[in-house]
């Protein structure tokens, strides 16, 4: 710069005014360095200020509404974020094909398996594909399996074999039997398909299961057309609450530490805009550090009971959100390691694994929803955008941040595991399934 000032003849006094303007920029670019993408998010520049991002009433959706109480988006650069609720999974699947330019949504909180169904077309209008990604998880654990209380004196816990022959008398007696789930192919779905199936009951034939959206699964146990439902939290303390039905279990119970929801987001607005992605990304995974910590779990049910999120009592949300398990029918469990997970150790909880996607697209297939010449790991290759989660984990300063795509081998309650190496190996290892 000296040698420039030189040869360009510049006077004394602007030689010290370049010079002041200089350290000027010297202190702006070490500030930088030390706040890479808090206070400078703005000036560094997402391509958009905001979009929308779309979430169900379930208290896996918490990372999302935080990080707009809190406003970590707009520490991010993205003042203009909208959180917006959606009816049922089925209009969250309609509102994302629409697309935030035409008063859609560009991603949100999602079944897991739905950036699947969606990115292959297999639940779209006229089965025309929908390009997704996963982008993190956003929780683990914390969903459920609840029972009606007709088979109260059952008892029905992990076990459901002792449902068979009850679910036979009634059939008998020329009653439907109905299972509830809030979408086809996503992870209630298989949650409650794992069940049955692991306790001799085939989840086709045996009984009808049907989708209820989330908030609508209590009143329908209520007036008596379900015999069961899965779903996530707040709804089966709500059912506990108001002693309608009991939880025969957690699915942290079927498996620990299992994956949920996802930030999912199309594909077309993520490549178009990837300053905007990694600010979304860092304000969602700061708020999923700030919701894994148990003292803030008071403030975090509180904030999400209001009347413009969730609209629901406190009372129906913090109990299981901290690991305390009232089943309703005299268990109650004080202090368990089954409440949910945001963050985990390192991010391991957010970290959207592609093991676990392998997992998914396999059960898949065993249901029938994906045909078993489907290229798996394609498909998880095309889907899963974990290189942008370490990216932003990276920028956050993350120490020991997952690494690799595997998080191994996979147990369930009834001792079957699921190594993603070999999946069609685990397929032909269950007795029930839609498959030869």
């Amino acid at each position: 710069m000296t040698k420039t000032v030189q040869k360009a003849g510049v006077s004394g006094s602007s030689r010290r005014q370049l010079l002041k303007l200089s350290g000027a920029a010297a202190l702006l670019a070490a500030a930088r360095t030390a706040f890479p993408s808090g206070a400078f998010a703005q000036e560094a520049g997402p391509e958009i200020k905001g979009t929308r991002l779309g979430y169900i009433a379930l208290t896996d959706a918490a990372p999302l509404i935080i990080a707009k109480e809190k406003g970590l988006f707009a520490k991010y650069g993205l003042p203009d974020m909208e959180i917006a609720k959606q009816a049922s999974w089925g209009a969250t699947r309609d509102n994302m094909a629409l697309g935030f330019k035409n008063n859609g949504i560009d991603g949100g909180h999602i079944l897991r398996p739905k950036t699947h169904l969606y990115s292959t077309g297999k639940v779209m209008q006229n089965g025309q594909p929908l390009p997704m990604y996963t982008l993190l998880n956003l929780n683990e654990d914390s969903q459920g399996i609840s029972v009606s209380n007709e088979y109260k004196d059952l008892n029905v816990q992990k076990d459901a074999s002792a449902l068979k022959a009850a679910f036979e008398r009634k059939r008998a007696a020329g009653k439907e039997l109905t299972a509830a789930m809030t979408f086809p192919g996503g992870t209630h779905d298989l949650w409650i398909r794992y069940w049955l199936a692991a306790g001799g009951i085939d989840p086709d034939s045996e009984i009808k299961l049907i989708t209820v959206p989330p908030p609508q699964m209590v009143a329908n146990m209520k007036v008596g057309t379900m015999d069961c439902f899965c779903v996530g939290d707040p709804w089966h303390e709500q059912l506990v609450n108001q002693n309608i039905g009991y939880t025969a279990l957690t699915t942290g119970e079927l498996w620990f530490q299992h994956p949920e929801k996802i930030l999912g987001m199309r594909a077309d607005v993520v490549d178009a805009n990837p300053k905007a992605t990694q600010a979304i990304l860092m304000a969602v995974m700061e708020a999923q550090i700030w919701a894994d910590k148990m003292d803030n779990k008071q403030e975090l049910a509180d904030i999400v009971g209001r009347r413009q999120w969730f609209n629901v009592p406190v009372a129906d949300i913090i109990g299981r959100l901290k690991g305390d398990i009232n089943y309703g029918n005299g268990r109650v469990a004080k202090g368990t390691n089954l409440y949910m997970k945001f963050w985990g150790e390192g991010g391991a909880a957010s970290y959207p694994w592609k093991s676990l996607d392998t997992w998914f697209v396999t059960e898949n297939i065993r249901w029938g929803k994906f045909e078993p010449t489907l290229d798996i790991k394609a498909l998880v290759e095309k889907t899963n955008r974990s290189d942008l989660w370490s990216e932003a984990a990276k920028t956050l300063g993350v120490a020991n941040a997952p690494k690799g795509d595997s998080r191994g081998v996979e147990t369930f309650f009834d001792g079957v595991k699921f190594d993603p190496a070999a999946p069609m190996d685990y397929l032909k290892a269950l007795k029930i399934k839609r498959i030869a």
